[in-house]
């Protein structure tokens, strides 16, 4: 195994003095290190913020109000400013136009690409078809569509009318889709009628028209017709070549034929039609008709500019709500001081337009970068699409969940041709030590950086920078304006113990509110009713002297064998660097003053199997890494480990149903990837 904390890289002198937060201390005129700049950054939260808006040169008005009024949880940030989103992340447009902004690529190698006057024209068309449908100012804009250009147009061209996005991933089932839009009542729904994944195709019509007759308040719904299967060459852009740039919509790039499936050239345009939900069904052509000013509506600092939402994986999804101004000063500090991305950058992020990492990856426009926009599966046709991926397009930072790098670690891979690529980003679970390992030998000139947040703030708590080292394990730094501490159970902060990860300082980012929660209830008792005035995230953390933490985990979900407390990622760590094992999950179904069993449940690699000789290794690494009170009572092979759709592992549902919770209570199944497996989960008999 390898040793948490070993040094794995170093910022060369070059990587240091170039970096974008080297620059921002000069221009601050401040000296010292990075500890010294982040400790300033959450004692001085209005002289920090303040910066950061004066720095990047905001579009917007900031007003003569108090940067900072209240406390937590009713912070109010930059009174008296305006700004709108989508000006500043298409404020380069005008000077620019044919700088890159979008590459995407799907999983079949189409490939389409917009400059930023391209991208700039179809937002004012798409705002000008939205505008049309009565869209203005507060309504919500809910899209059931993948991680193509469109869903990015219609997007921006919603913020920039002062509406509200909101985003689902045509893999989420009709029932939880509709948990969430009929939530927040939108106006217009934006549809796909099918998505391609792991070489298959998924239609989706009949989804859509079972969620539209759910939602009342539709005036239009708009669909987006989309390629069918491998060798499709859509994706084509307005020439209708592979890797043509050009208008969305334009000729023979978005025309439904009998079939729906896009490409039949000379088809008739679908025009609007009755809807079997609410409103008249028009295409994405219809929709960006007419040409239209490119216009932005000037809204509050704390305006919603879109809603995101909780897994939902045991109750109603939380329906997040967060402001223009948090999310524009969030994503520029975090994208251009963390991850060190400005103007000469192609930065992609493997996600879905269900996880908030889509709404952090866009942010990329924000900060100047290209951004790369994918749709499909990570390992398909084989474990190494997204490195192969990274080296066509010459990425300079690509950002994944942590599963990815650790399946590419044991399928062996040794990624090529990344000469562009100096940053590696990880999240969505710990990183094991091996992980970090395996990166900085395959790639050892690329910085990893290891970043821990959530949708709640829509950025990182914790993450990396360019002028600290990297290593085995640990996350380097707090992330500047992030006041994160670690509590223990009396609620006093510890440094080198673990403890709760808690903010005691607002971020802009927090929400601005839950929707459909007047009184702000819902909101207190999700993050402060632990801790009063204290946002309770969570997450098990260890703080290190040096400011360095490593995250063990979900707090609620911890192990706690005799009095010895544990966090799951550590067991992960043991467990699933066998290379027989593919996935885990452990529970401890102990409770207050009560020991319970300690469950192992393990699926198996391809091709292996759970001998006795396995469980006994099993067994002897457990004791030998962790201690004797952490070998499990029973080892059991399941088909499959139960995750939510962004990928995280069920830990508390399941163990709810282990205590004899019924499934259906324990877990929204309806917001699981693959709620078939629940079935091999059973109460524990004594």
């Amino acid at each position: 195994m390898v040793e948490e904390g070993a040094l794995l890289w170093e910022p060369a002198p070059e990587v240091v003095r170039d970096a974008k937060v080297t620059r921002y201390m000069e221009w601050l005129g401040r000296s010292g290190d990075y500890e010294s700049l982040w400790q300033w950054s959450v004692d001085a939260p209005a002289e920090f913020w303040t910066s950061v808006w004066d720095y990047f040169g905001v579009v917007g008005e900031r007003g003569d109000g108090p940067v900072i009024s209240g406390t937590m949880p009713g912070v109010e940030w930059f009174t008296g400013s305006t700004l709108n989103y989508a000006a500043n992340a298409l404020r380069r447009a005008g000077a620019e136009p044919d700088r890159l902004a979008v590459v995407f690529r799907d999983e079949a190698g189409g490939r389409r690409t917009l400059t930023l006057g391209e991208l700039a024209e179809e937002v004012a068309r798409v705002r000008t078809g939205l505008a049309g449908l009565g869209v203005g100012r507060g309504d919500r804009v809910a899209a059931y569509a993948p991680n193509v250009p469109e869903t990015l147009v219609a997007f921006l061209a919603t913020a920039s009318l002062g509406a509200i996005w909101s985003s689902c991933s045509p893999d989420f089932g009709a029932p939880s889709v509709i948990d969430r839009f009929t939530q927040i009542e939108p106006k217009v729904l934006i549809a796909v009628d099918g998505y391609d994944y792991n070489g298959r195709r998924y239609d989706r019509a009949e989804v859509v028209r079972d969620i539209a007759a759910k939602l009342p308040t539709l005036v239009a719904q708009v669909r987006i017709a989309t390629p069918h299967g491998p060798g499709t060459p859509g994706a084509a852009g307005a020439s209708g070549g592979p890797d043509s740039p050009g208008r969305l919509g334009g000729p023979g790039a978005d025309v439904p034929g009998a079939d729906g499936a896009v490409g039949d050239r000379g088809a008739p345009d679908a025009g609007r039609a009755p809807s079997e939900g609410g409103g008249a069904i028009l295409s994405w052509a219809d929709l960006r008709d007419s040409a239209g000013p490119l216009a932005f509506e000037p809204v509050p600092f704390g305006h919603p500019l879109w809603i995101v939402y909780s897994s939902g994986t045991t109750g109603l999804p939380k329906p997040i709500v967060h402001g223009h101004g948090g999310v524009v000063l969030e994503h520029l500090k975090a994208l251009s001081f963390h991850q060190d991305l400005g103007e000469d950058d192609v930065f992609f992020w493997y996600t879905t337009t269900g996880w908030m990492m889509w709404n952090y990856l866009i942010g990329g426009l924000l900060a100047g970068s290209t951004v790369v926009l994918y749709d499909g599966a990570a390992t398909y046709p084989g474990t190494d699409a997204l490195w192969r991926l990274a080296a066509e397009e010459k990425v300079t930072y690509f950002g994944t969940g942590a599963p990815y790098l650790v399946a590419s670690m044991k399928a062996g891979l040794r990624p090529a041709g990344l000469t562009a690529l100096r940053g590696l980003g990880s999240t969505g679970s710990p990183l094991p030590p091996e992980g970090f390992a395996w990166v900085h030998d395959a790639l050892p000139e690329v910085q990893l950086g290891s970043f821990s947040g959530g949708t709640d703030v829509c950025t990182g708590f914790v993450g990396a920078v360019p002028l600290l080292p990297v290593r085995a394990g640990v996350i380097p730094c707090r992330c500047l304006g992030a006041r994160v501490e670690s509590f223990d159970p009396s609620g006093a902060p510890v440094v080198g113990e673990v403890g709760e990860l808690v903010l005691t300082a607002p971020m802009p980012s927090m929400p601005v509110m839950f929707w459909n929660d007047a009184d702000g209830s819902r909101y207190r008792e999700s993050y402060f009713a632990d801790y009063p005035g204290v946002w309770r995230h969570g997450d098990w953390i260890k703080i290190l002297p040096d400011g360095g933490c490593v995250i063990y985990g979900r707090s609620d979900s911890t192990l706690n064998r005799g009095g010895v407390r544990m966090g799951t990622s550590e067991f992960y760590r043991v467990v699933e660097r066998f290379d027989e094992i593919a996935d885990s999950l452990v529970i401890d179904t102990g409770q207050l003053g009560q020991e319970g069993r300690l469950l192992l449940y393990v699926t198996m690699a391809e091709g292996a199997a759970l001998s006795d000789a396995l469980v006994a290794g099993l067994r002897a690494a457990l004791r030998d890494a962790l201690s004797p009170r952490h070998v499990p009572n029973e080892i059991i092979e399941v088909p499959g480990i139960p995750r939510t759709l962004s990928g995280k592992k069920l830990e508390v549902p399941v163990r709810k149903i282990l205590l004899g919770v019924p499934p259906e209570q324990a877990a929204n199944l309806d917001a699981m990837a693959n709620p078939e497996v629940l079935s091999h989960f059973a109460p524990v008999k004594d």
